[in-house]
């Protein structure tokens, strides 16, 4: 079979709650829902304050000064120091967990944003030593490598400065897709965690060499004050509210249950779980207390809405992590930072939604229909029925809350799935599938193939959800 309609071939249970989600909680129409408004504003206050950076280079320099090349390009390094000074700021505050951010643009967009901003401040680093470089070495007559010779021994903090675009360097190397996708996540992680060293070894010398700061004055002490208030946001996102967080619920292991040979569910309890504010489609990072796990900190998303009795997620085996986690005993201890995303029924622009997941990603898609109105669907994409999850939560929800789920079983150029995922398979699965919005989590393949048709069937890109943790 290619694929089945589970709400007319599916399996009502006899329990009004089986698995002890919320079926009758779904998002009603008239709740509002979380619009761009916020990340709107989060823009404006973005571009106001890269504004305000550069705008003390523009009040100090006086028209007609620029009167040859060395005068501009050393004008270009400032302008570039200030706007990398700015980004490299707004790095370390995406990355700070910051509730309040969290909740605007959720974990995907900080994601996306965290990528092309550093992609950018790298660039401006880059740019500004090698504009002020040259432009140092024109007006002194020197060679390039003499400057920087002379930087590095004449100037004071430089030392730290080069060593923090060294760091720069290093870590957008290994961002990038290619070189990351070779790394140990593990490895990969902890090489990510040296960019903080950047905002401390690249603080001093914006303040003793600096054009614009290095006189005291309001604009010396606007940075400092903005200094601080990204370190705030640091401490309070990354160590005091998760500490609050696990004081409060302690989290143990439960049980740990085999859904396939692969993949396993680790169901978790705690205190006070009914205050947790947890949507379906969320995910928290999950640290398990065991001599095996606990220094590594990884994000799964939850596999069953709240019910304020335990928690679930559904990992998959694919690494070496992951392969520690089924031998979780009970009564293990979990730290636990979150819950972070917008891959949310909440979210959503549209009445009806529907539903595309691959593999182990109907993790978060199947706790979010527990949330989302009736006459929902679902197209799961699995290469073998073995590989479907959570197939009889799938079944009884199908019937409980009125979903159509298809199951859509084989390779990616199998006939039955290349009649399904392309632009007429869609619309005849779901015919008002331009009215609906789109949920989509599984392989990056699988997911790039189903946003080309969609797009192609004239699926809005807003009405467009993707799931992605945070770097």
């Amino acid at each position: 079979m290619t694929y089945q309609d589970t709400r007319a071939a599916g399996r009502r249970t006899g329990h009004s709650a089986p698995y002890g989600g919320r079926p009758a909680a779904p998002v009603p129409p008239g709740r509002p829902r979380r619009g761009p408004g916020g990340r709107r504003a989060l823009a404006v206050v973005f571009w106001l304050g890269l504004a305000a950076a550069v705008l003390p280079w523009w009040l100090d320099t006086p028209a007609g000064s620029l009167t040859d090349t060395a005068d501009v390009l050393t004008a270009g390094g400032r302008v570039t120091g200030l706007v990398a000074g700015y980004l490299l700021l707004a790095q370390v505050l995406m990355m700070s967990r910051l509730g309040v951010l969290e909740r605007t643009l959720g974990g995907e967009r900080i994601s996306r944003l965290h990528r092309d901003l550093g992609a950018t401040l790298l660039v401006a680093v880059l740019t500004h030593m090698a504009l002020l470089v040259v432009g140092y070495a024109r007006q002194e007559k020197n060679s390039v490598l003499g400057e920087v010779g002379a930087l590095l021994t004449d100037y004071e903090d430089m030392v730290s400065a080069f060593v923090a675009a060294g760091v720069m360097v290093a870590v957008g190397v290994t961002a990038v897709r290619g070189v990351r996708r070779r790394l140990p996540y593990e490895l990969w992680y902890v090489l990510h965690l040296t960019s903080y060293l950047t905002l401390l070894l690249g603080y001093a010398h914006q303040f003793s060499n600096g054009a614009q700061l290095y006189e005291p004055g309001p604009v010396r002490t606007g940075w400092i004050a903005a200094y601080l208030l990204v370190v705030a946001a640091l401490v309070w996102g990354r160590m005091i509210a998760p500490l609050v967080f696990n004081l409060r619920h302690r989290l143990r292991v439960a049980d740990v249950v085999a859904e396939s040979p692969d993949t396993v569910s680790i169901y978790l309890t705690g205190h006070r779980l009914n205050q947790i504010d947890m949507l379906g489609g969320q995910y928290f990072r999950w640290r398990f207390l065991n001599p095996g796990c606990w220094w590594q900190s990884h994000p799964f998303s939850v596999s069953a809405a709240a019910n304020g009795r335990w928690l679930r997620l559904t990992v998959k085996v694919v690494g070496g992590h992951t392969a520690e986690l089924r031998d979780l005993t009970p009564g293990t201890r979990v730290w636990a930072e979150g819950p972070s995303g917008t891959f949310t029924a909440a979210h959503r622009t549209r009445e009806r939604a529907l539903l595309i997941a691959g593999g182990s990603g109907i993790a978060p898609l199947r706790a979010m229909l527990e949330e989302l109105p009736p006459g929902a669907a679902l197209i799961y994409r699995a290469r073998t029925p073995a590989d479907v999850l959570l197939h009889q939560e799938l079944d009884w929800l199908a019937q409980a809350r009125q979903t159509s789920v298809w199951y859509v079983i084989g390779r990616r150029d199998d006939p039955g799935p290349r009649q399904v995922m392309n632009p007429e398979g869609l619309r005849r699965l779901v015919p008002d599938l331009t009215r609906r919005d789109v949920y989509l989590c599984g392989p990056g393949g699988l997911v790039d193939e189903a946003v080309r048709a969609l797009r192609a069937a004239g699926v809005p890109r807003r009405q467009i959800h993707l799931t992605a943790f945070e770097l």
